[in-house]
């Protein structure tokens, strides 16, 4: 069974990995893909096996007209780099969205590069908006999948210490998504059954 669903408020994100950059010219330079294409994310949540698949082409006519790059999608922390003075650079190739950003000469950025180039912060989350009816859903007995087909805006890119297989939360809009679509469904099915008892009762 496959469906349509539009969430144009819902807000989600995701995690990828990011790498420290050397250069010659004393840069505080990251660099990764916050997005890949085609590549099926599967997550268990209890007996459900969820899959999600952000597509090729996902991001065309997406809005990242001033894309900022932040700490654990902080408000609170200071921006560091964003795409409107080009200190953050969006790629959109083949593979899917490449960052490279050169952060801004702070202690706290010093420390935070410190730790990329050590390896102990090495993912990077993204939060977006998925476009009207920009995802399609399909249920099958043992394993949800969804495809991101359009996404409608990029909020941020963020540098984030949350292990990836340890978050529950990160995921926890599409697991929402995912109960509310298959509750939709069942009260479609049982409206359509009924229809069929009130069709059947009717030729009585």
């Amino acid at each position: 069974m496959v469906s349509k669903m539009s969430k144009k408020s819902e807000y989600e994100r995701r995690l990828v990995e990011i790498r420290a950059v050397d250069n010659q010219e004393n840069k505080m330079s990251i660099e990764g893909y916050a997005i890949t294409f085609d590549k099926p994310a599967t997550h268990q949540y209890g007996s459900r096996k969820f899959t999600e698949t952000i597509k090729r082409g996902a991001l065309d006519g997406s809005d990242m007209k001033d894309v900022p790059l932040r700490y654990n999608h902080n408000d609170n922390v200071m921006i560091m780099a964003r795409t409107r003075n080009n200190s953050l650079r969006l790629i959109v190739d083949d593979v899917g969205l490449k960052i490279q950003a050169d952060l801004l000469d702070t202690q706290s950025n010093r420390d935070l590069y410190k730790a990329i180039q050590e390896g102990l912060i090495d993912k990077m989350s993204f939060a977006f908006r998925v476009a009207d009816g920009g995802d399609t859903w399909t249920f099958g007995d043992k394993e949800t999948t969804r495809d991101v087909n359009k996404i409608a805006k990029l909020y941020d890119v963020s540098v984030v210490d949350t292990p990836f297989y340890d978050s529950t939360s990160i995921y926890a809009r599409s697991l929402e998504l995912l109960e509310s679509e298959e509750k939709r469904l069942d009260s479609l099915n049982e409206i359509e059954l009924l229809k069929q008892k009130i069709k059947v009762k009717g030729k009585i």
